[in-house]
């Protein structure tokens, strides 16, 4: 008889955003004529910039002729495109990146769940709290996390709390850990670490032989000067970093899918004899046995972020969401809530009103608004207190919940 692998068990129940969209389904069968505006789920709203979708048709035009069409391709990714990358993401900054070091994938959620199978289960994870839940779910499928207590917390993970108190700035973590998650311009916070900070943070990983997974999938909106994009601006990470890219929310591309990931040649983790073992060309073997590559049209339409109409186009798109950000900060902390985020992120992180849990702020905001936020609970047991709002809707109805919002108060 197969045997199930039990590590899927200890999961909770559901994945948060299914289980949000089951509430809000649930709610609009019962209540059919209420107009529910969603400041929740992180997906995009605005139409692919229409060089993108030049690119796109041309890409489609060759793939309908013999002499251009093309069936499977590299599974690092098109070459055009991991120069395009390089050149613009990395090198325009001063970092170094060859080409071989970028593997492109079909979104930034892929492959930070996908990574952690090239780590040992005894490998001990940081985290901090709260955190992106794809992060500690593809470690508890891989039987790293140790058992879920009712307080939240996994037995196995070693959680670094971001509140108010610290400025959502993580400690460093409090005994040894391998694997640090971190993610900037954080989800779901919206905060984001200044230069000195992020150096704090890759002298720990040098100095205790830990590896960073870093998830910069937001780097788009970042406006400070003083907040880097990558970690590679910092010296000495790409002994012990992977970064992680995503286009989605960069140029609407959560329903083409893209991104990519960095693995230096010199990041390595070690067996258990000691010998290390560099990640590159494991992670390569990896995507060469369970992935075909992200398609022809998707990474054509990739490749047209990084010309100048496109990235012109894509910027006004940017702004378009911080836009929304700025005045749900402003709206929201005129009616006298706690708000952090909404400045270098399209997330803000919005404390409930005292006495009030984050489920039951976001039930308040859906009967009483028929506005849908997030439970800040869902990323960690940190984030209990707190929902997320979201700056992605049509700049138009995100008005029109403002509005609503004003109306619980």
């Amino acid at each position: 008889m197969a045997h199930i692998n039990e590590d899927m068990l200890k999961l909770p129940g559901g994945y948060l955003f299914t289980e949000i969209a089951k509430k809000v389904s649930s709610f609009k069968e019962s209540h059919p004529q209420a107009e529910v505006i969603s400041l929740g789920i992180g997906d995009v709203t605005q139409p692919l910039a229409p060089t993108i979708v030049k690119a796109m048709h041309s890409a489609v035009d060759e793939m309908s002729k013999g002499g251009t069409f093309r069936g499977y391709g590299p599974e690092r990714g098109y070459e055009f495109l991991r120069h395009a990358i390089a050149e613009n993401d990395f090198r325009a900054r001063g970092i170094e990146i060859d080409e071989s070091e970028i593997f492109v994938n079909d979104g930034a959620k892929s492959d930070t769940g996908n990574f952690q199978e090239l780590l040992g289960k005894d490998v001990k994870i940081g985290v901090a709290d709260p955190i992106y839940p794809v992060y500690v779910d593809s470690n508890a499928m891989g039987g790293r996390t140790g058992d879920l207590g009712a307080d939240g917390r996994w037995s196995n993970v070693v959680y670094m709390p971001c509140t108010a108190e610290n400025e959502f700035i993580p400690e460093l973590p409090s005994q040894p850990v391998d694997v640090i998650y971190l993610c900037y311009p954080n989800n779901p916070t919206g905060t984001t670490l200044t230069r000195d900070e992020l150096k704090r943070w890759v002298a720990y990983a040098i100095e205790h032989n830990s590896l960073i997974f870093y998830d910069s999938a937001y780097e788009a909106y970042i406006q400070s000067e003083d907040v880097p994009h990558s970690i590679y601006e910092i010296e000495g990470a790409k002994q012990v970093a992977v970064e992680f890219r995503s286009f989605s929310k960069t140029a609407g591309f959560t329903g083409v899918r893209c991104g990519y990931t960095i693995v230096p040649k010199e990041v390595a983790a070690t067996t258990t004899k000691g010998e290390r073992i560099a990640l590159n060309p494991l992670w390569s073997r990896r995507q060469s046995t369970k992935f075909n590559g992200v398609s022809y049209v998707s990474q054509r339409a990739a490749e047209a972020i990084y010309t100048a109409e496109g990235h012109a186009e894509i910027r006004k798109t940017i702004d378009y969401y911080m836009r929304n950000a700025k005045l749900m900060r402003s709206t929201m902390l005129s009616l006298g809530y706690e708000v952090y985020g909404g400045k270098d992120a399209p997330y803000l992180w919005v404390r409930t009103p005292q006495g009030i849990t984050s489920w039951g702020f976001f039930n308040t905001m859906l009967q009483n608004a028929h506005v849908v936020c997030t439970p800040g609970v869902g990323f960690g047991p940190a984030g209990e207190g707190y929902v997320r709002l979201t700056a992605f809707g049509q700049h138009e109805s995100t008005i029109k919940a403002l509005e609503k919002i004003k109306t619980i108060i």
